[in-house]
């Protein structure tokens, strides 16, 4: 259940990268970019849906981009296995896509005890040279009883089996909601890789875990100060090793924890805003997830959907708070994709920052999924959209479609709605902005990247969901990776939850976590 997710988690500037979900052979009224096909679901197994991929997270370093993304979609949670794309010259050209080892039975690993495999996430520790992919794994009766982390050494291009995060002390272990960030910083605890996940088998306790050696090994996942509940928590690094992690508390709000000691404590959760959420239509499976980055100097941006600036809440907008510390945070801010009497949705933010750029100079992307029309009922087209800004979020330039119009039947199909995954990523590489998306289009899905040409520089990588083209099936559902938005920055990640139907914080349901 994931979308791609931004800026910060790369350690270069330059080009934008974001992964979104879209379908193939759909029109792409208004957009301007180009897509190429980088990867499809080759697996067979009769117990998901088939030519689905989704939930793509991206990380870029120097001018290599990883994308990682769920493959071959369970009904009710996971997929049959991860799957992985590269590009060593900034989503330029992509190399032939490929598939973790050692995770499902369904994958071809024949001695795994797990069925499918949900939530990936990567980053890069440059301290150790290494990639990891953390990701969750799912038994046959759906409990998930570790995080597993994949490792590459060689850029990205081969990946090892995964090795498995100890888990937490309790009585009741099913975890959720798993996201990896490294300090690439030059503070005293560079080369310090942190997971955040959450315990669905104890309310959704927030939990860390931390490792030294390049995610060969990790600790024991340990809970806040504050034993905070909550879900889709997203590591932050600043300059000075401060590790801040906003994440959606069970309580309505968007709050924050953090720790000063390289992940030997963390903090209690401080609030940055309650929520006021829309119920999307369609049953379309979202909630106000929180997507956050960090600029150069380690100023804090997160961003949701919130309807609070509508007229009787009638529809979301992007929203975002920012802080220099992880205590302290602004007043909420509306970014500006259109007014607010449009009735547009908007929704599935991805938020990027160039790690370059700093303050009131900060360049944000925002990638997001949207409606045109809030009140579509049974008609809903889902449309992928990109606004920046040059300025710290100042001020905003004009949005630009990237995608759709996508009918909600053409996209993966899941117990929680229909899914295009629970986050979007985005990122800066060295040349270009770059968004990948999820596709669906007649006969297979794929991974593609859509480019327009190098209208500047900069760019990232990001992360999206899903989607389909109407009396398509399943199975044609594609990821597809953006490239060549205009100069400003793309988008990161946000990620996922459902289930609210009117105005007020999102209910999340009891009986069973998203995965």
């Amino acid at each position: 259940m994931t979308l791609l997710r931004c800026a910060s988690r790369a350690t270069v500037t330059g080009a934008v990268a974001a992964v979104l979900v879209t379908t193939a052979g759909v029109g792409v009224a208004g957009a301007n970019v180009t897509l190429t096909r980088v990867s499809t679901d080759p697996f067979t197994n009769t117990t998901s849906q088939h030519a689905t991929e989704l939930e793509p997270d991206t990380f870029a370093n120097g001018s290599t981009v990883v994308g990682t993304f769920q493959v071959g979609r369970f009904f009710n949670g996971g997929a049959s296995d991860i799957g992985f794309v590269r590009s060593g010259d900034g989503g330029t050209t992509w190399d032939t896509p490929g598939f973790l080892p050692g995770m499902t039975f369904n994958s071809g690993a024949t001695s795994s005890p797990f069925e499918r495999v949900s939530d990936p996430s990567v980053a890069f520790d440059a301290a150790h040279s290494t990639w990891l992919i953390s990701s969750i794994p799912l038994l046959p009766n759906t409990s998930v009883p570790t995080v597993f982390v994949n490792r590459s050494t060689d850029d990205g291009r081969t990946w090892s089996p995964p090795v498995s995060i100890p888990p937490p002390v309790s009585r009741v272990v099913d975890l959720d909601k798993n996201w990896t960030v490294c300090d690439n910083t030059q503070s005293q605890f560079r080369g310090h890789c942190y997971t955040e996940l959450d315990n669905f088998g104890a309310g959704d306790l927030e939990l860390m875990s931390t490792s030294t050696d390049g995610g060969v090994t990790w600790s024991t996942p340990i809970p806040t100060a504050g034993h905070d509940k909550g879900l889709g928590g997203q590591p932050l690094v600043q300059p000075n090793g401060t590790v801040i992690v906003p994440f959606e508390s069970l309580n309505g709000k968007i709050e924050a924890f953090r720790s000063t000691d390289g992940g030997q404590s963390w903090q209690k959760g401080v609030e940055v805003s309650s929520i006021r959420f829309h119920g999307v239509a369609g049953g379309l499976r979202t909630s106000p997830l929180p997507s956050a980055e960090i600029d150069g100097a380690g100023n804090v941006y997160v961003a949701w959907e919130d309807c609070r600036f509508r007229a009787q809440c009638t529809s979301n907008d992007i929203v975002f708070s920012r802080s220099s510390d992880g205590l302290n945070w602004s007043a909420v801010a509306r970014v500006p994709i259109d007014s607010v009497t449009s009735g547009v949705d908007h929704f599935i933010p991805g938020l990027g920052v160039d790690p370059a750029t700093s303050g009131s100079g900060a360049h944000l992307g925002l990638t997001y999924y949207f409606y045109p029309k809030a009140a579509c009922g049974g008609a809903c087209r889902l449309e992928v959209g990109f606004i920046s800004s040059p300025d710290g979020g100042a001020h905003w330039g004009a949005a630009t479609q990237l995608a759709g119009p996508m009918a909600l039947s053409e996209i993966a199909q899941t117990s929680q709605g229909p899914m295009v995954g629970d986050y979007i990523s985005r990122g800066d590489v060295r040349a270009e902005h770059a968004a990948g998306r999820r596709h669906a289009g007649p006969g297979d899905q794929r991974l593609e990247h859509e480019g327009r040409g190098r209208p500047g520089h900069r760019g990232r990588d990001g992360r999206s969901t899903p989607g389909h083209q109407k009396g398509l099936s399943i199975e044609r559902q594609q990821l597809l990776i953006a490239t060549g938005l205009p100069r400003r920055l793309p988008a990161r990640e946000a990620r996922w939850r459902c289930c609210a139907t009117g105005p007020g914080p999102p209910r999340r349901p009891t009986a069973r976590p998203y995965r």
